[in-house]
């Protein structure tokens, strides 16, 4: 049981909408790091923020990215 709880519905919340429904679009669902992020809308909107400009930095290859969460979650035994 975590022991925090996890938000799954955006109770109206513009910041919270658009997180969720970009992440459901991508990937079917809400991960869990955002379920519990979504406590706190605006630090959920600085992580992904911060997760989109490593990406968008230039300083990896394009196609690095997606091996790093791979192996990222290999490590941490999450299926991905």
């Amino acid at each position: 049981m975590p022991r925090v709880s996890e938000i799954e519905e955006d109770g109206d919340d513009p910041t919270l909408k658009a997180v969720f429904d970009k992440e459901r679009e991508i990937f079917g669902d809400l991960l869990n790091p955002t379920k519990v992020l979504a406590h706190c809308p605006p630090i959920l909107r600085a992580a992904k923020m911060l997760g989109a400009s490593i990406e968008q930095s230039g300083q990896l290859p394009k196609d690095l990215p997606p091996l790093i969460y791979l192996r990222v979650a290999s490590i941490n035994g999450c299926p991905f």
